[in-house]
């Protein structure tokens, strides 16, 4: 029994998603070999070559693949499906596009966001928000599964020399082509795979407090940024910093919640975090339920306090 992993990246290097999804394809069954695709991704191809438990690394380059779309993405995994009974790739934006469409193709079912590998057909994936854990047992000839990297440690790069093999690229698609891209920057570690993550909520107030309070206390711990679903839609801060069911899935060292008061929504995006800080003057805030500290004070007077203990 053989497994493909897809490989996400952004065009440079290889996503921390892959690494940790690879731990979850190793426990399914050896061996895993890894696809990459893109445009110019040799230095990517050879990232993945050097990671523990990769059996061979393939690579498709091409125009077509730069940017990952799925259409293209799925016709090239589809003409190497014949080799494996597993294809799998870790639960991010391109991955949850493409492999629907992989799975549709081989006519089977997808399991998504699996957290936990029971058996090579046996997998434990939430359901209801995270509100349950449901076990699925597969028994068709080829399981198409998304991983959600937040519940794998990554797998470590070392010696390892996995040999590179080219596959051709498919022909462009004839549905859709990549417009543009308005991609944000920041000096801090990427949201979803940083060891601390400062979030702030809806109780800051207007998007000039979460930037006055959030900010400094993200930048002393050498920390994300996230921010809930109601700060969000607030306008307090954009899109892509949304921890919790509709944003970004994480599970940090130490998750510091300014302001937050514990829907559903965003207790699933983060509630296997190691360590939960939860700082909210309501008493009655469910996110001190999954708390391991918790302090009922007005973050305005806390997180400055907090910023002087940490000078």
């Amino acid at each position: 029994m053989a497994t493909l992993l897809i490989a996400d990246h952004d065009g440079v290097r290889l996503g921390d998603a892959t690494a940790k999804a690879l731990t979850a394809a190793r426990q399914i069954g050896a061996p895993v070999d890894v696809l990459v695709a893109g445009d110019g991704v040799a230095a990517i191809a050879a990232q993945a070559a050097s990671l523990a438990g990769v059996a061979r690394v393939l690579v498709a380059e091409g125009a077509v693949l730069a940017n990952l779309l799925a259409e293209p993405l799925a016709e090239l995994v589809i003409r190497i499906t014949d080799a494996y009974t597993v294809i799998a790739a870790p639960a991010t934006s391109a991955m949850k596009n493409a492999l629907p469409r992989v799975a549709a193709r081989l006519d089977v079912m997808q399991i998504s966001d699996v957290t936990k590998v029971l058996a090579a057909d046996t997998f434990e994936r939430p359901i209801y928000a995270g509100n349950a854990l449901e076990t699925v047992r597969s028994d068709e000839a080829k399981r198409v599964l998304t991983i959600r990297a937040a519940a794998f440690p990554a797998s470590e790069a070392g010696d390892a020399n996995a040999p590179i093999e080219a596959l051709p690229a498919p022909a462009a698609s004839s549905t859709s082509r990549f417009v543009g891209a308005d991609l944000s920057t920041s000096t801090r570690p990427e949201l979803g795979s940083a060891r601390i993550i400062v979030s702030g909520g809806r109780a800051l107030g207007s998007a000039e407090k979460f930037d006055a309070v959030v900010a400094p206390l993200a930048d002393r711990l050498g920390a994300a940024i996230g921010a809930s679903r109601a700060a969000v839609d607030s306008g307090y801060a954009p899109n892509d910093l949304q921890v919790g069911q509709t944003g970004k899935i994480v599970a940090p060292e130490l998750y510091v919640a300014l302001g937050i008061s514990g829907a559903i929504q965003h207790l699933a995006g983060m509630k296997d975090s190691k360590v939960i800080v939860a700082i909210n003057k309501d008493p009655d805030a469910p996110i001190f339920q999954i708390a391991d500290y918790g302090l009922e004070e007005d973050l305005f007077t806390a997180v400055p306090a907090m910023m002087d203990a940490l000078a």
